[in-house]
């Protein structure tokens, strides 16, 4: 069922949800009372739903025995991508272009002097490589194993991703551990099918009795 058409229209409906949700709320001005603080939180949370999700499909194909799965690991990383632009895009332009202070000084300030800031900004530097080579044609550019290896920043990304969201919360920070959980939980699930992989397999040959 997983390769048909419908199932993949299905989850670029299911992944576009959130963001025609947010413009629902903007085109009726349901945005709180600080409509830029809201809108930063609502994608960020949301790009590191998306990141999670990115790292948990080969450890649910492999536990739930679906290997079609692995169909939907792109299409739900670049969503995570698009949701950081989002979220990127807003901190940047609604939050520091319209600041009076001078744009650059004011992005090293804060890359400077807020640590939340570094983090989530490292987050989503490590994501562009990945949605630029997220086609066919990278690959084989690539090749396989280089490719391997640089999607593994995904990684990287999203642990950045959970330490930026907990050193932004600094109080009730139940969702960041939560997000945290989820993605040691990930690693852990992968790294054990790793080495499952690596174990020496028993000889299946029969052998050869000795000369006498």
């Amino acid at each position: 069922m997983l390769r048909r058409r419908w199932v993949k229209v299905l989850v670029w409906i299911l992944c576009l949800i959130p963001a025609a949700w947010l413009g629902w709320r903007g085109w009726n001005q349901d945005l709180s009372a600080n409509p830029v603080e809201f809108i930063t939180r609502y994608t960020g949370d949301w790009t590191l739903r998306f990141l999670v999700l990115t790292l948990a499909i080969t450890p649910l194909r492999k536990l739930l025995g679906l290997p079609d799965l692995i169909k939907f690991r792109r299409l739900i990383g670049l969503f995570a991508f698009f949701y950081g632009t989002l979220h990127f895009t807003t901190f940047i332009w609604l939050d520091k272009l319209l600041d009076p202070q001078p744009f650059w000084q004011n992005v090293l300030h804060d890359l400077a002097k807020r640590p939340f800031i570094t983090a989530g900004f490292t987050a989503f530097v490590l994501m562009i490589p990945l949605a630029l080579t997220s086609t066919t044609a990278s690959i084989r550019w690539l090749g396989g194993k280089r490719w391997q290896l640089l999607h593994r920043l995904v990684y990287i990304s999203a642990v950045a991703g959970v330490v930026h969201y907990y050193w932004l919360i600094k109080s009730a920070v139940q969702r960041p551990i939560f997000y945290g959980c989820l993605v040691a939980l990930a690693f852990l699930i992968r790294g054990w099918y790793w080495a499952q992989g690596k174990k020496p397999r028993a000889a299946t040959r029969t052998p050869v009795p000795a000369v006498r």
